[in-house]
């Protein structure tokens, strides 16, 4: 089977626009339940990498999150306006700029980390058990290769 065969690229059959539509769906649904913390959906990811330590600075999180360091350059400014992110110059290597999370950005981290699995499962709940665990095997089929 030729999986992007011409009969499936007719528009509503395409795998592509279905996984974009998905995405730009799933940040809508978050952009509106985040709305009341003044964060958006595009600045969760770099919250999260912050909040849990994998990141300390905006290569790691741009490397981690797969966007552009434009992108993520965007999101620490805006994050830093809002006075949730902290930049400091690193004290052995001052090329370095290290990213720290304020209290206040810590305190608005914990609440993205509790919103954001309750979006996605009022999105997910539209399968059952089995298709569920369908779906995750597929997907994560899809990013394996």
């Amino acid at each position: 089977m030729n999986p992007l065969g011409e009969e499936r690229m007719l528009p509503g059959l395409s795998i592509g626009l279905a996984l974009g539509k998905a995405r730009s769906v799933y940040k809508a649904d978050l952009d509106v339940a985040l709305a009341g913390l003044g964060v958006t959906a595009s600045q969760v990811g770099t919250l999260l990498l912050l909040s849990h330590g994998n990141a300390h600075s905006s290569v790691e999180v741009s490397r981690l999150l797969d966007v552009d360091s434009g992108f993520v350059a965007r999101v620490i400014e805006r994050l830093e306006s809002q006075r949730l992110v902290r930049r400091t110059r690193d004290s052995e290597d001052r090329r370095v700029v290290n990213l720290a999370l304020t209290g206040t950005g810590r305190a608005v981290a914990e609440r993205v980390a509790e919103i954001v699995p309750v979006v996605l499962n009022r999105r997910l709940s539209a399968f059952d058990e089995p298709e569920l665990v369908t779906f995750c095997r597929l997907l994560g089929k899809l990013l394996d290769q």
